[in-house]
């Protein structure tokens, strides 16, 4: 399994950049576990931390669906792995498979592209109940590039510290 990296440009428009830097750093979560077993991938590898690179895959696609479906597109979805709406359930993923976690976060990469690209400028806002404030699409490109560039660097240490691979 290879996964493919959209190279960012280097001159364009603020939509085209942020979506691609989107997508490049969603590329790179997929990177750092590609050719992996799922138990390399729910290992806890890198004590006394519990992440693993299995339960950033379950949280980014919570983050993704808490972002652009219940936010921007104000859908009152559920997370997808806590009923009580406890974001840090998606970390245990113990019991998760790489088709598993996945498929869930495959499906709500794509759900917020089709909400992005569907959206009529970066403008557009959607209500963050947990600030108690509306933010807008520009905002939420943000700081999802923020939240999966933070990951990916976690994601780094992970994969190295399973089978020594570094980069990407």
């Amino acid at each position: 399994m290879t996964t493919e990296r959209p190279e960012p440009p280097l001159v364009g428009g603020e939509r085209e950049m942020l979506r691609t830097f989107l997508d490049f750093h969603r590329a790179t979560l997929a990177m750092k576990c590609d050719g992996l077993s799922d138990e390399d991938l729910r290992r806890a590898s890198s004590p006394p931390s519990t992440l693993s690179l299995l339960g950033l895959v379950r949280h980014m696609a919570e983050v993704e669906r808490t972002w652009f479906r219940r936010v921007i597109n104000a859908e009152d979805v559920p997370l997808r792995w806590s009923a009580e709406g406890d974001f840090q359930a998606a970390y245990d993923a113990s019991s998760s498979t790489r088709a598993e976690a996945f498929e869930a976060w495959q499906a709500e990469v794509e759900q917020s592209r089709k909400i992005e690209e569907a959206a009529e400028s970066l403008d557009v806002t959607g209500h963050q109940a947990r600030w108690g404030e509306d933010v807008s699409l520009r905002l939420v490109m943000l700081h999802m590039i923020h939240e999966y560039a933070r990951h990916n660097g976690h994601a780094d240490f992970l994969r190295e510290a399973i089978d020594g691979v570094t980069g990407a």
